[in-house]
Parts: C-alpha cells; structure tokens; sequence
C-alpha cells in the first residue's frame, strides 16, 4: 500500500471514528447491558459461594445432604455484607413465598451458635424441598426466569416450562394491549396519511409547502408539549368539547380523555409525519400521466386509484406502516397522560420495574422482547426500502 493511500485510509478512520465510538458508548453498549441484566442473576452465587459448590451432585428430587446444608449455614455465618443479605432475601423471596421469615431467623441462628446446625429445629420450612431447590437455584449466575416471566412462563419443579398463574402476572395481555394500540395507530395514520399526501403531491407552490408544512410541524414540537397540548384539546371543558356543545352536535361533554379513544387521538397526530412522508416521497416518483392514461382508456376514477395509484402507492403505504408501529410500540408518555389505568403499554411496565420497583433484571427482559420485536420489524422496512426490496 502506498504512503498516500495509507494517509487517505488514516484520515477516513479518523473521521468515522467519532461516530463509532458515539453508538459504542450511546447505543450499543446501553443494549448489551440490558440484555445482560435480563439474563444475569449474581446475587445468589455471591451470597453462597459454597453452596453453590456443595449442590453440584444434588438430584433437586430427594432431601439435599447433609454436605449442602451445612455449606449454606457457613455461607450465612460468612455474609458481612448487609445489602448483599438483603438482595438474596429478596431473590430467594421472589422464587418461593416464606423466606423473608425464614431466612430473618435461620441467620440469627447461625451467626449465634457454632458448629454444625439443624436447621430442621429452627423452622420445618427446611424440610422442604422447594425452598432448598430455590436457594440451589439462586446460585446460578444466568438465568432465564425474567425473559420467561416476561412472557408468563415459569418453570415448574422438574424444570419444565409452564403459564404462570392467570393472576399471577399480566405482561402478555400487556404486551398484546401494546401491539393493538400500534395497530389502531397505525391503521389510523394509513387512512389519514395516503389522502394527505395524495392532495400534497397534486398541489404545487406554496399551497404543497403549507401542506407538508403543517404535518412536519409536529416534528418540530417536544413530545411532552405536544401531549399536554392533547390533554387540554380532550378534557370535559376543552376544545373539542366545547365546540361540540356550541354547535349543538352533542348534548354533553364526550369521553375523550383517560381512555383508548384520547390515547390513539393522541398517538395518530404525533406519528403522522412518519406515514405521510414515506408516501409522498414514493408518490413523487410516480408518472403524473398514468392516471389521465387509465382515465382514457375508460377507468373511472375509483378503478384508476385502485388499479394504478394505489398498488404503486403501496411501498410507501408499508413502509410507514412500519415506521409507525415501531414508534408506537416503545411510547410512554402519551398513554401515561392521556390514557387510563387500562391503556398503558409496555413501557410503562418497564418503567415500573426499573424505577418503582428496582427490579432491573424484569425491566431488561421486558426490553429485550421489545427490542426484538422492533428489530424484526426495522428489518422488514429495511428490506422494503432497498433498490431490490421494493413490493
């Protein structure tokens, strides 16, 4: 290689290296941390050390041996971590009921007397096999109870997976409340968004500009802002009702906040930018004469629009489709405001787990689901946007 070229290689590098260590330190890294939270459970292992080395011939069937049970009383004599003990309180607490209690007497009892213990004497609980099967449990450093529990899933005492109890989580009908909401958003931005830029692209001038003007508009805005703006547009004594009443078209104010009905309203106007513009730039691309062309050949114009506009119209149609979905999925502001106890999304459960309840592996799990889902997704509209993916 020659000394120019070398130069000229350098000096790209050095260029597209501010950009790659931005998405390293911003993006790719924030995501390998939260997908090693979903799967990573070191709270047991660093609790119990030696119980973790004395469960390795353990059938998880039968009563452990006395070897493992003694190993895990040295383990509670050898714990001077308080925070630590806490944490495996509350991991071993999360797998089986009764250990908060448990375990309150069972280290008192073993930091008091030396020498070998029966814990049996201390609470039958330890006669139990469930509760030494979820201390066993605890020890391993991954697991995969947050991505099933995610999904309602467990698994039971042979290790098989099985539903969780119908009352006993709701992440799935959470999570399917997610994907309907995108849906009716999505659908909703379709109807509206084709029209618009239909009308867009037959404008020219100032009259296209004030078009595409007014849908960028909101892109503009802080999504906060623009939000609050709905909430005062949908409230009993807002705009929209009040101007309803006015006109005599209603008698009384409509429900249009704290429910599905305000949360899509919402959702539409702030995603349609991201259907119209898709549209408009593959109906740009369109010959302008095919119409008048079908229109000749003795296509009225609802036959023109489905058989020429519409099929050639439709990458674009899919396209933000997909865009839209995709954003509508990951919201949490707007169904926070503007919907009710039984419109939140997934988000919102993420953000519980990692801010209400300090429950971060949860949290990963549930991110990592969405991000797949949204990663899926991005592939298809990739694949739809290239030269050869066109439909």
């Amino acid at each position: 290689m020659s000394e120019a070229a070398a130069r000229t290689r350098l000096g790209a590098l050095a260029l597209v290296a501010p950009l790659v260590l931005f998405l390293a330190l911003f993006f790719a890294w924030p995501l390998v941390s939260m997908l090693k939270e979903s799967v990573s459970d070191p709270v047991g292992s660093r609790a119990f050390p030696l119980t973790a080395e004395a469960a390795a011939g353990w059938d998880r069937q039968s009563e452990p041996p006395d070897a493992l049970k003694q190993a895990f009383v040295e383990d509670l004599r050898n714990i001077d971590d308080q925070q630590l003990l806490g944490d495996a309180v509350r991991r071993l607490n999360s797998a089986q009921n009764g250990f908060r209690t448990l375990m309150g007497k069972t280290v008192r009892a073993a930091q008091e007397q030396s020498g070998p213990l029966d814990l049996a004497a201390i609470d039958a609980k330890w006669t139990d096999v469930r509760f030494w099967r979820a201390v066993v449990d605890s020890t391993n450093p991954y697991t995969d109870r947050n991505l099933l529990a995610a999904l309602d899933y467990q698994r039971d005492a042979t290790g098989k997976v099985v539903a969780l109890p119908a009352d006993a989580s709701a992440n799935t009908a959470i999570l399917i409340r997610t994907l309907w909401i995108g849906a009716v958003v999505t659908i909703a931005c379709a109807l509206i968004g084709l029209p618009y830029a239909m009308l867009a692209v037959s404008l020219t001038g100032w009259k296209r500009q004030l078009l595409l003007g007014a849908v960028l508009l909101p892109l503009w805005t802080s999504l906060l802002v623009r939000t609050a703006a709905w909430f005062i547009l949908l409230q009993e004594k807002g705009l929209i009702n009040d101007t309803l009443i006015s006109l005599g078209l209603i008698s009384g104010p409509l429900p249009l906040i704290f429910n599905r009905l305000g949360v899509v309203i919402a959702m539409t106007h702030v995603l349609l930018p991201f259907m119209v513009l898709p549209i408009y730039s593959v109906l740009l691309a369109i010959p302008k004469n095919l119409m008048p062309a079908a229109a000749s050949l003795g296509a009225p114009p609802w036959r023109a629009f489905l058989r020429v506009l519409l099929p050639l119209s439709l990458r674009g149609v899919v396209s933000g489709s997909l865009l839209v979905f995709m954003t509508a999925i990951g919201y949490y502001i707007t169904p926070a405001l503007i919907g009710g106890a039984q419109d939140q999304m997934i988000s919102s459960v993420i953000a519980f787990y990692a801010i209400g309840s300090a429950n971060w592996g949860m949290a990963g799990a549930l991110g990592a689901i969405l991000l797949v889902a949204t990663l899926a997704l991005y592939a298809v509209y990739g694949r739809l946007s290239s030269d050869r993916g066109g439909l």
